[in-house]
C-alpha cells in the first residue's frame, strides 16, 4: 500500500492505495509532511483533487477499492449518485437505497466513508436541511457544499 500527503484549503490529506485502486483519502486534524514525490498509483488521484479544489473538477474517474462490509459498500455506491452542487437527506438516501427504515444504518455507513471528497459523503444533510455529523468536521462540510455551490455568495464590501 501507498501513501502520500498533500496539502489542501481544509488541511492536510492522507492519501493511500496500490494498483487495484484508491482505498483511502483522510484529512488530518495533525501536521504531517507533505510527499515530495506522489506515488505512481496516486498521481491521478493527487491531480484530480487538486483541480477539484481549484473549482476545475466537478467529478472524479479513479478506480476505486475502499474496504468495508457489502452494506457500506452499497450505501457508499449510492453516495457517488448524488451530482455536484446538490444535496439529499439520510431518509431520501435510504429509500434510493431501498429501505426508508435503513436510516441509522446508512447514516452510519456513511459516517464510515473512507474517501474523503471522492466519494461525497459531505452531500448528505439532514432532514430538516441542517449540517449533521461529518467525521471531518461541520466547518469542513460547510466548506466542501458552499465551494460546489452553484450560487456563489459575494461579498458586498
Amino acid at each position: 500500500m501507498e501513501e502520500a500527503f498533500v496539502d489542501t484549503p481544509l488541511g492536510i490529506a492522507k492519501l493511500e492505495g496500490d494498483a487495484l485502486g484508491l482505498s483511502s483519502i483522510s484529512v488530518l486534524n495533525s501536521k504531517e509532511g507533505i510527499t515530495q514525490i506522489i506515488p505512481k498509483v496516486l498521481e491521478d488521484a493527487v491531480y484530480q483533487l487538486n483541480e477539484y479544489f481549484q473549482g476545475k473538477r466537478t467529478d472524479f474517474e479513479l478506480t476505486l477499492n475502499p474496504s468495508g462490509t457489502n452494506f457500506q459498500q452499497k450505501v457508499w455506491k449510492g453516495l457517488l449518485e448524488i451530482p455536484f452542487g446538490k444535496t439529499i437527506s439520510y431518509l431520501q438516501l435510504s429509500k434510493l437505497l431501498g429501505d426508508a427504515k435503513a436510516v441509522r444504518a446508512v447514516a452510519a455507513a456513511n459516517g464510515r466513508n473512507p474517501l474523503w471528497i471522492i466519494v461525497p459523503c459531505h452531500r448528505v444533510i439532514g432532514s430538516d436541511g441542517s449540517l449533521t455529523g461529518y467525521s471531518g468536521g461541520l466547518s469542513r462540510k460547510k466548506w466542501l457544499l458552499e465551494h460546489e455551490s452553484p450560487v456563489k455568495q459575494q461579498s458586498l464590501f
